[in-house]
């Protein structure tokens, strides 16, 4: 089926100008991230996360970005689950925060690793009691019956941890993707968009080019 053209498709807002970029993608990220949250825009810190298992076949979710600062974007996720398997093999992922009714994209690349366990504990104890609960009901991306077989652990859980702060699971915890490329995509009418891509230097300084759409 084709995707009929009245399904609104431009976004287009000010043109993205190469003097406007800040030298340091992450503090280009702020600043776009901080507008996003300004617009309203909901989960802005919702992100795709693409890894790729030991046959080379690519997978993709949405994860919540938790953290960023200048070593880069860190989310959370059980050490079993499906993209921890698949960061172990390969730690290259990508992603993406698909910002679409601002007309913009960031995309990154980069390579993933575990935080601290002091990190994730800080990180964990900032959370809501029903989602420490939950880091421990869950083995993540295992194969169950029914759901059911949730509702009961949970139940567990609950009586375990009755009283007093719950533990750090040591099966669960946050990973860093330190980027490589970080590319600011901002829509332009008749698809001729503005992009421009950061490029990490072995120096660690970083180069911007402009890409064609």
């Amino acid at each position: 089926m084709q995707i009929p053209e009245e399904i609104k498709q431009d976004f287009s807002r000010e043109p993205l100008e190469r003097r406007n970029l800040h030298a340091d993608p992450l503090v280009q990220f702020e600043t776009w991230f901080g507008e996003a949250c300004d617009e309203g825009i909901p989960a802005p810190n919702a992100m795709t996360l693409a890894t790729v298992c030991s046959d080379a076949s690519p997978t993709a979710r949405t994860v919540l970005l938790k953290i960023y600062d200048r070593n880069g974007f860190v989310f959370f996720t059980n050490y079993g689950s499906r993209k921890a398997s698949q960061i172990k093999v390969n730690p290259e992922v990508a992603l993406l925060f698909p910002w679409f009714s601002m007309g913009r994209q960031v995309s990154v690349t980069g390579s993933a690793s575990r935080i601290s366990s002091s990190a994730s504990l800080k990180y964990f104890l900032s959370r809501s009691r029903g989602s420490q609960l939950g880091a421990w009901t869950s083995e993540q991306s295992s194969v169950i019956s029914s759901r059911d077989i949730l509702e009961t652990t949970l139940a567990q859980m609950k009586r375990k941890f009755t009283e007093g702060e719950i533990p750090l699971p040591s099966f669960w915890g946050g990973y860093r993707v330190q980027p490589k490329t970080i590319e600011f995509w901002q829509s332009r009418p008749n698809r001729l968009h503005d992009r421009f891509q950061y490029t990490r230097q072995s120096d660690n300084s970083w180069t911007i080019d402009r890409l064609a759409p």
